[in-house]
Formats: C-alpha cells, structure tokens, sequence
C-alpha cells in the first residue's frame, strides 16, 4: 500500500512537471490586406514583436480581395487562434472581425483604420494609428509655406481605403483655408506603383496644369520620380511631396528629387499592435477600445538621420525604446521580452 502511494504521488508530480513544460504556446493570428511593401513591414514587426515573446503568428494575405479577407477572418477564427489582428483595405473588413471575433471570444485589435471599428458594439482590445489628420494638415501647411500660388495634383492609394479618407479629409480642407494653394485634380494610385506612373502621366498628358505632385506613399512616391526623371520635368517644373519616410524615400529626399516627406513606420506600427494584443491576452493591460497613436515627425535635414526621429522601417532594436519613451504602459512588459 505504501508503495502504491509513492507511485500515485509520482505519477501526481510527473503530471504536474509535464503539464508545465507542454504549457501551451500562444498563436496569434494577422489578417494583412495585399503584398505591398508597407503591410509587409508591419506584418515584420508584428512578427518581430512575437519572437521576443515567443508568440507564434499565422499571417493570411487578403491581396486586396474582399471575399478572401472574409475567409482569412474565419479561418482564422476556426483555428481558434489566442489572438488576432487586422489590417483590412476596406472600411467593413474591420468590423467584421470584430463581430466574428466577439463571438469566439477572441481578443482582436485593428491596425491603420482611423478608430472607425470603434464604433462597433463588439469589444475591440485597441486600434493602433498614424495621425493622418494632422498628417493632412502638416502636408498642406508645407506646401503653402513654401510653394505658394502652385498648382496641386494629387496620387492617393487606395480611396476605399480610411487612412486615404481621413488624410483627404484634413488636407482638402487645410489647403483651401490657406488659400495659397489650388489642388486640380486627385487620383487613386491604389498602392501599385505601376498605376500611380499611370495616373501622372495621364495628368500630365491631359494638360492639368500643377506643379505640385503629392504621392501618398513613397512606394508610389520612387516609381513616378523615374518617370519624371526620364521625361526631364523632376523639379522642372514638377516637385514631388509624400509620406511614410521608407528607405529608398529617405535617399530620393536626400538627392533631392523629393522634397518633402513625413515619417510615420509600418515596422514600428506592427511591433506596437502586437504589444497592445499581448499585453490584453496575457492580462497586464485589462482595457478595451483603446485608440493608440504613433508619433509622426516631418523629415527634415535636421531630422533625416535620427532613427528616433525618422523611424526605421525595417527591424531595429530603436522600436523598443521609443515604445518605452511613448507607450510607458508597455514598458513592464518590454523588459519582460528583451
């Protein structure tokens, strides 16, 4: 009998041994919406974020197809992953994650979406943000300061998508309150570079007359400084403005074939929406609907070479201590990982 009770007593402590080491691992679940360089890097430092918490992550790409963003949520959903994030193209792609995520008991937060699923009924942990509307209104500011009485085209991403709403929303308004400064024509570069050429060109052909090119994103931004360049009109007499301080911009900025651009890193924007998503799923931050900004900062010769001011892109251990500078709330949980 004795014996029998050593045996039970081992088997006891063995089960407990075993059933700490098997503890299970998390698996987080990301939802980006197409190939483009921008959702690439943010799904990198969502990535990034997850190896230093030892977090699995399953990434499902949309390709900017609504049915398949749909069966990504689900999927995901039917996998039960711990956790997920969404980066949709579209403004109901969020809120139907958040649905379906509510139902399954799944923490969701939602990246680049302006705080529209806010407005859900469903718990959303966070929505992780630039400031596009001050983006907006800094973009037209420089324009009218130093570019006054020149014409305006514009080369947007995608227009169903909200960040290109709410910055359109900001820098129509702005350059009309100003009123140095007269924007001609917009038009929908959907984040293919190939398109956004496409589009300047029909710009240019059609006899729009500006001087002034604003590109969205520097993806774009590269492509139709080639074109410019080829055409002999960079700079003469068309200038091209953008956003998102990417690395091949940085260098067209300091050739001076952009002249002006503003910082704001997908990288860093992913690390962040990881850190909001473990920090609710492993309890350390309880809060829900939660609206978290990262800082945007004008790229100037001042600033072009700081990395805590022009944020770097790809993976850089700088994330963590602007994260600790800016997001203070995260800092137990980064001394925790690195």
């Amino acid at each position: 009998m004795k014996h029998l009770r050593v045996l039970v007593l081992m088997l006891l402590i063995l089960g407990v041994l075993f059933s700490v080491g098997v503890a299970k691992k998390l698996v987080y679940g990301y939802v980006t919406p197409g190939p483009d360089t921008w959702y690439r890097k943010d799904v990198e430092g969502f990535q990034y974020a997850a190896k230093l918490a030892g977090v699995e992550v399953v990434v499902l790409n949309s390709d900017y197809d609504v049915e398949k963003e749909i069966a990504n949520i689900q999927t995901l959903v039917n996998m039960g992953v711990d956790g997920m994030c969404i980066f949709s193209f579209n403004p109901n792609g969020a809120f139907i994650a958040a649905r379906e995520c509510a139902r399954a008991g799944i923490p969701l937060v939602v990246t680049d979406n302006v705080g529209e699923v806010l407005k859900s009924q469903d718990p959303v942990v966070a929505c992780i943000d630039f400031n596009w509307d001050a983006m907006g209104k800094d973009i037209a500011n420089y324009i009218a300061k130093n570019y006054p009485g020149e014409n305006i085209a514009v080369i947007m991403g995608r227009l169903e998508h909200v960040p290109v709403q709410m910055f359109l929303k900001s820098f129509e308004p702005e350059v009309k309150k100003l009123g140095k400064n007269k924007i001609v024509a917009i038009r929908d570069g959907k984040y293919i570079p190939d398109e956004a050429v496409k589009q300047a060109q029909d710009l240019i052909e059609s006899g729009y007359d500006f001087s002034i090119l604003f590109v969205f994103n520097e993806e774009m931004g590269a492509a139709v400084v080639r074109m410019l360049k080829a055409r002999n009109l960079l700079n003469n007499p068309i200038k091209v403005i953008t956003t998102n301080g990417a690395p091949y911009g940085i260098e067209l900025i300091k050739e001076g074939s952009i002249q002006y651009s503003i910082s704001s890193s997908p990288g860093w924007e992913g690390f962040v929406s990881f850190l909001a998503l473990h920090a609710y799923v492993t309890g350390k931050i309880k809060a829900l609907r939660q609206w978290i900004f990262l800082p945007i900062t004008p790229i100037t010769p001042e600033t072009i070479d700081d990395k805590t001011k022009v944020v770097p892109w790809d993976i850089d251990p700088v994330w963590i201590d602007l994260t600790k500078e800016y997001f203070p709330e995260y800092k137990g949980l980064l001394d925790v990982l690195n």
